[in-house]
C-alpha cells in the first residue's frame, strides 16, 4: 500500500503505523481489531493526519464503519477484496479470494459478494501463516510457496482464472503467485485503486499537492530495528526512521 500511495501521491508525506505486536489480525476477534484500529487512528490524528487509510482488509472489515462513526470529521479510505473487478474480468466464472478469516467473516466482504458475485463461483482461502512469512521477508521462501500451492492448486483445478488479493501483505508475493498460477490467470491487487481514491478525497478537500515539508514517518508496536529492516527489504527504503509505539 505504501508503494501505491507514494506512486500516486509523490508529494504527500505519509504517517504509517505497523501494529506488529498484534498481527496477524486475521485470527483475532472483530472487537479486538476495532480497539486496535481506534487506538492507531487516535495516534495518527495526533500526528496531524488529515485522512486515514485503513490499509488492512481485516481492519477495514472489522472497524471501517465504527471508525467513520467515531470520527465523522475525518475521511477514511478502507480496503475491501476486489470482487467486483474480478467478476467483471473472469471468463471461466471462477474467482479465488485470498484473505484472512476475519475478512471473510466481516459484513463488508459478505456485502461485496452478495452485490457483485451473483452467478460466479467464489473460492476462498485464508493462507494460514503467509503473513508471518512475508513479515519475515521470506517472500520467495519454501514455506510461502507451500502455503500458496495449497491454496491455489485446488482453485486451479476448479477452473480459476482470476485471483483477488484480500490482504495488503499479499502483493509482496505476487511473483510467487504468478509462478504457481501461470500467465493465463489474472491477479488483482486493489492497492492502486485505494491510492487513487485517497488522491481523489485529498483533492476534494484541497489537501493534495503542494511541496512536501517533511519525510514519511513510520512507527511500529513491534521491534523498531526489525521493522526498519523490513521496510528496506520490502519497500526499498533504506533511510526510513522508525519510532516505537505501545498500545
Amino acid at each position: 500500500m505504501v508503494r501505491a500511495l507514494r506512486q500516486q501521491l509523490p508529494d504527500q508525506a505519509l504517517a504509517y503505523v505497523a501494529d506488529q505486536a498484534h498481527v496477524p489480525y486475521g485470527p483475532r476477534s472483530l472487537e479486538e481489531v476495532r480497539a486496535f484500529s481506534e487506538e492507531i487512528t487516535r495516534f495518527l490524528l495526533s500526528q496531524g493526519a488529515a485522512l486515514v487509510v485503513v490499509a488492512c482488509n481485516t481492519a477495514s472489515a472489522a472497524a471501517l464503519h465504527p471508525l467513520r462513526a467515531r470520527f465523522p470529521e475525518i475521511p477514511f479510505v478502507g480496503m475491501e477484496p476486489a470482487v467486483k473487478p474480478a467478476v467483471e474480468q473472469t471468463h471461466s466464472g471462477v474467482v479465488g479470494v485470498l484473505a484472512t478469516p476475519a475478512t471473510f467473516q466481516g459484513a463488508l466482504y459478505a456485502s461485496v459478494v452478495e452485490r457483485f458475485a451473483q452467478g460466479v463461483t467464489v473460492l476462498q482461502d485464508t493462507c494460514p501463516g503467509l503473513v508471518k512469512e512475508i513479515e519475515a521477508g521470506r517472500v520467495q521462501g519454501t514455506e510461502a510457496r507451500r502455503i500458496l500451492e495449497k491454496a491455489l492448486r485446488p482453485m486451479l483445478a476448479q477452473g480459476l482464472d482470476t485471483v483477488v488479493l484480500g490482504c495488503t501483505h499479499y502483493p509482496f508475493v505476487i511473483p510467487l503467485i504468478q509462478e504457481i498460477i501461470g500467465a493465463g490467470v489474472r491477479v488483482i491487487d486493489p492497492a492502486a485503486a485505494v491510492a487513487r481514491q485517497t488522491a481523489r478525497l485529498l483533492g476534494e478537500r484541497g489537501l493534495a499537492g503542494g511541496e512536501r515539508t517533511q519525510p514519511d514517518r513510520f512507527w511500529t508496536t513491534g521491534d523498531a530495528r526489525e521493522f526498519a529492516e523490513q521496510i528496506e527489504t520490502l519497500i526499498g527504503d533504506s533511510d526510513a526512521q522508525v519510532g516505537k509505539l505501545r498500545f
